[in-house]
């Protein structure tokens, strides 16, 4: 869970591999599939992070996280953890945390395979420790159109403007 960014850690440069972790508390038969996916999602991006922690939890782990963290009750698809910056302030290594139920209630609602729907959320939050945000429209549709051409780049294609559609809000957070 969330950890409190050290000061003195030194991190690896931007260009270097991502060092990824991943636990599963539900889901676990998901993480082969997220550690290929999202190694080469962070191949496509433009500041890549060097260290990423994706824990998937369920609805009590995730409304526990969700109200100590946001002051907001029951879970939430995701939520992002920023635990290191370099000297510019740019995030360098963080956590996403995944609500598994969420996904699954999420995937059948939108049509969408359970799988995906999760990537589709680990990718969110790295994009949010990326600096991209989702409060504003135009934020929200750069952030959401990225997420589809990074999908799409990988070989998974567009999954969130896919069950969206240009008219249909969807929310992730």
């Amino acid at each position: 869970m969330p950890r409190k960014p050290s000061a003195a850690r030194s991190v690896r440069t931007a260009k270097s591999k991502l060092h990824l972790e991943l636990s599963a508390a539900v889901g676990k038969d998901l993480v082969p599939f997220l550690r290929k996916h999202l190694r080469a999602a962070h191949a496509e991006l433009r500041k890549p992070l060097v260290e990423l922690s994706l824990a998937l939890v369920g609805d009590k782990a995730m409304a526990d996280l969700h109200q100590q963290f946001m002051g907001i009750a029951g879970p939430t698809d995701v939520l992002t953890f920023p635990l290191d910056e370099d000297s510019r302030g740019r995030v360098m290594a963080g956590e996403v945390v995944v609500c598994i139920p969420e996904a699954r209630r999420r995937a059948k609602t939108e049509g969408t395979e359970l799988r995906h729907e999760v990537l589709l959320y680990a990718l969110h939050g790295m994009l949010h420790l990326c600096g991209y945000d989702d409060l504003t429209p135009a934020d929200y549709k750069k952030m959401h159109r990225t997420e589809d051409r990074i999908l799409a780049a990988i070989g998974i294609g567009a999954v969130f403007e896919r069950t969206a559609g240009p008219a249909k809000k969807r929310v992730t957070r």
